[in-house]
């Protein structure tokens, strides 16, 4: 009798073991059919030209975060690549260099999509186009465009760019453009037309006549509340996150997003450690700058800071660019051995500002982000191969697969219809 007691306890520590690991194997197969069953868009990649020619390009497991491999490893289905320019002088020669960077990335992403991998990648221009090409069993790319600094002054270039595949375009970036005030005027008081020039407010119509959504990830508080204001259709934040728990001016107060949900648009919440946790960012990012700079002295590389890239010859910047995800890779690799590394900002952190923006305006306002190869990345989101982790952890915290398909997409895709459809209706008047 004893023993049939003694027997019985043991197996109940087994079944009570069993039970707890369940609900985990439980979560981790839901999580894995509702990824697979979603469409996953990241709205902010940005691309390196080089990364896009015959010997070298996206169908191969290159160093990038983002790249078809990495993609498909991850279950991320669609990738907005990013022609972004940074910003310089206002005038006729800065306007034709930064036109000349435009137009190679550009062509870049229709040699990928035409040429180099037609049968694995499409572009699409459209929510049709997504959900056709993602039936197909390809992946998908659509085009953003970071700064309109290189249009210059002819609002025709905003319809051009239209037809070369740009459906969302920002007004300025990290400096005021001639369309429209930086956020980055925080930092010394100094704007140019606090908030739109009178050419920016043309633009916001005429990106409304033509169907290109209109980005306020990096233009002015100000400028954003003038875009809601004179924009008849929808607006999003293609990277931006919540400045109530993180105060970066890169980010959304809850008074700018609150407008946005007045607007109907959607903020793509963003994978950028510094935008998500400041303290956590700035011990880690501490530590990582020195071992990235050990690495690169190892390797005899040149090594420079991202702040620091718009200072740079164009040669320090294509050595850079270059240089930046090998050494970057390697710095990673030699932190995961270590044990005195500070805490990273994780995925955990990214969901946090997830929750409260949705807690704020709502589940259709809010989508996703990474910002990869651009500087974002997070502990367990630091390529688009470890994508099934944001899912996992939406899943954890209880959002249905209806919540899940809207924020990995299908919110983005409503304001692009939107958008279209008031460019027919512009078009008709």
């Amino acid at each position: 009798m004893r023993y049939f007691i003694q027997l019985l306890c043991i197996l109940s520590i087994f079944s009570c073991a069993d039970s707890k690991d369940k609900p985990e194997e439980e979560l981790s197969a839901k999580a894995k059919r509702i990824h697979e069953s979603v469409i996953t868009i990241d709205t902010h990649d940005d691309i390196n030209v080089k990364n896009f020619t015959d010997s070298v390009n996206y169908t191969q497991r290159l160093e990038t975060q983002v790249n078809l491999p990495k993609m498909t490893e991850g279950g991320l289905d669609v990738a907005w690549l990013i022609v972004y320019t940074g910003q310089d002088s206002l005038n006729a020669a800065g306007y034709q260099r930064a036109e000349e960077n435009a137009m190679a990335k550009f062509e870049a992403i229709h040699r990928l999509c035409e040429e180099i991998a037609p049968d694995q990648i499409g572009l699409a221009l459209s929510s049709e186009d997504v959900r056709n090409l993602h039936k197909a069993g390809k992946k998908v790319a659509m085009i953003g465009v970071e700064n309109a600094y290189p249009m210059g002054v002819d609002l025709a270039n905003i319809e051009k760019y239209q037809k070369l595949g740009a459906r969302y375009v920002s007004l300025s970036h990290n400096g005021h453009s001639q369309f429209s005030d930086s956020n980055t005027g925080e930092a010394d008081s100094v704007w140019l037309y606090n908030g739109l020039s009178d050419l920016g407010k043309n633009a916001v119509n005429e990106l409304n006549r033509v169907g290109i959504m209109i980005d306020v990830s990096h233009p002015s508080k100000e400028a954003m509340i003038q875009m809601i204001s004179l924009s008849k259709a929808p607006i999003i934040a293609s990277h931006s996150s919540a400045r109530a728990l993180c105060d970066h001016s890169r980010n959304l107060d809850d008074e700018q997003l609150l407008l946005l949900k007045e607007n109907g648009g959607v903020v793509q919440t963003v994978a950028f450690s510094s935008y998500l946790n400041t303290e956590k960012d700035n011990a880690h990012s501490a530590y990582m700058k020195d071992l990235y700079r050990q690495v690169a002295d190892s390797l005899g590389l040149s090594w420079y800071e991202r702040s620091q890239f718009r200072s740079l010859t164009k040669e320090q910047q294509g050595e850079f660019m270059e240089n930046y995800p090998k050494v970057m890779a390697m710095g990673k690799e030699l932190a995961a051995r270590r044990k005195d590394v500070p805490k990273a900002v994780n995925v955990s952190d990214f969901v946090d500002h997830i929750d409260y923006m949705v807690d704020l305006i709502g589940i259709d306002h809010v989508g996703i982000s990474s910002d990869f190869d651009g500087g974002g990345g997070i502990e367990g989101w630091s390529d688009a191969s470890e994508t099934l982790n944001v899912t996992t952890e939406l899943v954890k915290r209880g959002y249905s697969e209806e919540d899940i398909a809207k924020l990995w997409g299908e919110n983005l895709l409503r304001v692009l219809d939107e958008v279209q459809a008031v460019s027919r209706e512009m078009a008709l008047n």
